[in-house]
């Protein structure tokens, strides 16, 4: 691992302890030492031409495959509507006296804190970095963060609409619609938050991912939410993951030195 990944990390991990809690372990060294990544335009000094039109699989998609981070490391993870009004989010007043309690006792009750999954779109913020695997028939989404994984399956099956067991990270079904990827997600158990700020999500909850790669080094993704138990209505967030092209996965392990429950006392 090197200095930067280093320092992105451990910058990360602080913020977010700062805040609420540290879900960011930070690894005192590397398990791979980094390698090229291999098929990408590089630049003369040797660096990814981040700036290049992203690469083609061989049936003609995007290639979404990487080694990805989110753009700011703990924007959207302290808080999903960072990019919204005040009053934009269109909180179920129950939600919103959820959301206000946890503020008020600084997050002490969210799952991370035991170690416990993030859910989507949660997961799509943590600073660990996922990595990204394309095949025809599913997109596995390798989280650094809990050493977990995610699968969205572009087989053509449905989403499962009986007898589904709720998931931390639900079911996912995707399609591609021209050059944008799709993915619905449904069937999250409820235990989850959709930031460390608190805001609320139920077993309703459907979330709709589009996600679009305008150059090698940058992914967009609009988030639609939808829960009717918890929001009036649908809303939409931005999130933003860049390429991180000489990287590799390690073992995150939060389990195995877990200190951040006793920490967690609230007000």
């Amino acid at each position: 691992m090197t200095t930067s990944r280093l320092t992105m990390r451990a910058a990360a991990g602080a913020a977010v302890a700062f805040a609420l809690a540290s879900l960011v372990t930070v690894p005192v060294s590397a398990q791979w030492d980094n390698w090229p990544m291999k098929n990408v335009p590089r630049l003369a000094n040797g660096k990814v031409d981040m700036k290049a039109p992203p690469r083609r699989t061989a049936d003609g998609k995007i290639d979404l495959q990487g080694f990805w981070l989110p753009t700011n490391p703990v924007k959207h993870l302290l808080n999903i509507a960072a990019d919204l009004k005040p009053g934009e989010v269109p909180l179920q007043p129950w939600a919103q006296k959820v959301l206000a309690e946890r503020i008020e006792t600084n997050g002490k009750d969210h799952p991370g804190v035991r170690c416990w999954p993030s859910g989507i779109p949660e997961k799509l913020s943590i600073p660990d970095g996922l990595k990204l695997v394309q095949t025809p028939d599913v997109m596995i989404f390798l989280h650094e963060s809990r050493t977990i994984y995610r699968q969205v399956f572009t087989d053509g099956r449905p989403l499962p609409t009986k007898d589904a067991q709720p998931a931390w990270m639900g079911y996912s079904v995707g399609r591609w619609e021209g050059d944008t990827f799709v993915v619905e997600t449904i069937n999250q158990n409820g235990k989850t938050w959709l930031d460390m700020l608190g805001h609320p999500a139920t077993d309703a909850l459907k979330v709709t991912e589009r996600y679009r790669r305008p150059s090698i080094g940058n992914i967009i993704i609009d988030v639609t939410i939808d829960d009717p138990k918890a929001y009036t209505r649908p809303w939409n967030v931005q999130l933003s993951w860049t390429l991180q092209p000489d990287w590799e996965l390690i073992e995150s392990i939060c389990e195995e030195n877990n200190r951040d429950l006793p920490h967690m006392v609230g007000k």
